[in-house]
């Protein structure tokens, strides 16, 4: 059996617009009327229960009235890119005479007693007032740079001078110390060379001297020998003497 059509009147009736910066909580309204001379019952749900907070999400509407549902969604990271998926559903069933309990009204309805109305949401971010806005806070900004470049424009150029002066001075250090470099690598030159002209004159006059002491060291090795000799002849002819002499 086919469903009731719904009762209630949605304004709006296909989609709820929320309208950006989505950096804090945005709220939709959602307004229900009952024309009927019945009382109805009513529900809202959601396919994001995580992403909006409905209030009220249900209750009672009187015959003939009114009721305000505020729809606030919660704060997120705006994709213009990403179109919205989600759906809203408004559920209604028209309450007996003699209810009491709400609750126990919704788990006793049977299907064909319940109507229902789907909306979908939209995201609008206001392109106009973002441009109007980056335009004000543009043209001061822009202004103020310019203002800086230019006082900032003159301390740099004195500032350039005077690195300018700088360097210079530091450029002509630099060529002296190279040149002084320079000076200690030959004057390192020229005493590495001396040095070799000495080496090569000691070494010959080293190696004669070392030859005499030696020959020198011999000549007394051999005297030293001679005269051991000649004591040695002197006291066995002494000996000999004194012998004869005693027989």
């Amino acid at each position: 059996m086919a469903r009731q059509e719904q009762v209630l009147v949605l304004e709006p009736q296909q989609e709820l617009k929320f309208r950006g910066p989505f950096t804090d909580v945005v709220t939709a309204t959602l307004k229900l009327t009952n024309p009927t001379d019945r009382n109805v019952c009513f529900k809202v749900k959601t396919t994001a229960p995580r992403r909006y907070c409905v209030r009220p999400n249900s209750g009672v509407i009187d015959s003939g009235t009114s009721i305000n549902v505020s729809v606030m969604l919660q704060p997120f990271e705006y994709d213009p890119n990403e179109k919205s998926k989600h759906k809203f559903m408004v559920q209604s069933i028209l309450a007996p005479r003699d209810m009491t309990d709400m609750e126990g009204v919704w788990k006793e309805a049977k299907p064909e007693e319940l109507m229902d109305s789907k909306l979908r949401c939209a995201f609008e971010m206001p392109i106009g007032n973002d441009k109007t806005h980056e335009s004000e806070s543009i043209k001061p900004v822009s202004s103020s740079t310019s203002v800086k470049n230019e006082h900032s424009a003159l301390p740099k150029s004195s500032s350039a001078s005077l690195d300018d002066g700088e360097v210079k001075k530091i450029m002509e250090e630099c060529r002296q110390l190279q040149v002084e470099v320079q000076r200690l690598r030959e004057e390192n030159k020229q005493i590495r060379e001396d040095d070799g002209v000495r080496k090569r004159k000691i070494s010959p006059i080293a190696a004669s001297h070392s030859n005499t002491v030696a020959s020198t060291a011999m000549t007394k090795d051999e005297g030293l020998s001679t005269r051991v000799l000649a004591l040695c002849l002197l006291f066995f002819v002494i000996g000999a003497i004194i012998g004869k002499l005693v027989l």
